[in-house]
């Protein structure tokens, strides 16, 4: 990445673009978010849901704009061959030190201040969408501590090495807007949490807790579904074709996994229910994220029946085998579609949307690169997993993590917040 210092060269198409996608990717955690996910639960508990998406959305900003951005996004250690390096990009950038109004990223000519805040968006999302593998059980003095540190020691090094220089990027890996470094990352460690947490006390296998709110449900998803292109069409980080087309595969792949999740439990239960189209919306979003600069309408439509179809079996098979209680399918969605949409990469990429120089999958004779894809994503599972575990346990001995089970009987709400939703 470099940097001018001229403000002769400032790309005002590409800015004005970029403001709006930064505002997108927050409306995708607030409401978004917090609306999907509140719905879902039981209303006892929304306003832990709305909380925890609050907290978040504050802590990590301050943490990103701190040192977040820097280890990332910054070079000192790498320029310097500092061992540490390998893990962060260096501190030369701390607190936003030496970056003003003046200061451009390289390429698209965006003021670099306004690209530090579009990326604030992801890193404020991306553990913001574990809250759905431990909502309502998860102490909120645990949860801040928790995300905190995992914000620090899983997200921040996992961007550097896709985005930022490190060696998952060198290795040329394929994450346009973040299947690695957002979905698989958040979904196996939601994974992780479901499983060290325990189940609900409640919790029957087959039969989860009915949503107390399913138009929460949908205007959350619709949201979501709104955010997601500047999630994924502004990655490209300028108002061009490229991002035209991020916008025009975002919306194939979803609307594809909308209607097979709809007719799968048309065929398997009598009657498509909002609750299902919904889930299949975001499913058919996190498999095309990180291939939405890569493919093109024919691998969008791939993706995004894939991906249902996967996700589907997750959700609804295989957590009742296995018996572990993913709340409202974080990992069965973002995991498994993150998965997927990152392995398909691939396959589907295309020189006709990367150009003439640029990737393609093995669909178009280029193993190679299927088999980076399979690395990347080996190691975002397995890196995720173990740091997840580490920190579980050091949470747990220290301010504890699980709600005693009259909190849990009665709700976080009024217990870890003394207010109530309703009336």
């Amino acid at each position: 990445m470099t940097i001018l210092s001229t403000p002769a060269v400032l790309d005002s198409g590409n800015t004005a673009w970029l403001i709006v996608a930064t505002i997108l990717v927050l409306f995708m955690t607030l409401p978004g978010l917090a609306l999907f996910y509140g719905g879902l639960v039981r209303q006892k508990n929304i306003l832990s849901i709305v909380m925890q998406c609050l907290a978040i959305s504050g802590l990590i900003s301050i943490l990103w704009f701190a040192f977040g951005y820097s280890w990332v996004f910054g070079t000192s250690f790498m320029e310097s061959g500092s061992p540490i390096g390998a893990i962060i990009g260096g501190c030369d950038k701390v607190f936003m030190i030496g970056i003003g109004t003046n200061t451009l990223l390289e390429g698209p000519n965006i003021p670099e201040s306004l690209f530090a805040l579009f990326q604030c968006m992801f890193a404020i999302i991306t553990p913001a969408l574990i809250i759905g593998a431990f909502a309502e059980r998860m102490k909120f003095s645990g949860y801040v501590l928790f995300i905190v540190l995992w914000s620090i020691v899983v997200y921040n090094p996992m961007a550097h090495w896709v985005w930022g220089g490190g060696w998952l990027m060198e290795l040329g890996a394929l994450d346009f807007a973040g299947g690695t470094v957002v979905h698989i990352n958040a979904g196996i460690s939601a994974l992780v949490m479901a499983v060290l947490l325990g189940r609900r006390k409640d919790y029957k296998q087959g039969r989860p807790p009915t949503p107390h709110n399913i138009t929460y449900v949908f205007m959350g998803a619709c949201f979501l579904w709104l955010g997601w292109f500047g999630f994924n069409a502004g990655s490209g980080l300028a108002a061009d074709g490229l991002a035209a087309n991020a916008f025009l595969v975002t919306h194939i792949a979803t609307a594809v996994a909308v209607v097979v999740w709809m007719a799968i439990d048309w065929i398997r239960d009598g009657k498509p229910t909002v609750v299902g189209a919904s889930t299949g919306a975001v499913a058919g979003l996190v498999a095309i994220t990180p291939a939405a600069g890569t493919v093109d309408l024919f691998g969008a439509m791939v993706i995004g029946a894939a991906s249902t179809l996967v996700c589907y079996y997750m959700v609804a098979i295989v957590k009742n085998k296995l018996k572990y209680d993913d709340s409202l399918d974080a990992f069965g969605v973002h995991g498994m579609g993150g998965i997927v949409g990152s392995i398909l990469t691939g396959v589907f990429a295309t020189q006709f949307i990367t150009g003439e120089d640029g990737a393609q999958g093995a669909l178009y004779g280029d193993w190679h690169q299927l088999w980076v894809q399979i690395i990347a994503t080996l190691f975002s599972v397995i890196y995720s997993a173990i740091a997840t575990a580490i920190l579980f346990f050091i949470v747990d001995k220290t301010v504890g993590l699980r709600v005693s089970a009259r909190i849990e009987e009665e709700g976080l709400d009024i217990y870890e917040h003394g207010e109530t939703a309703y009336n």
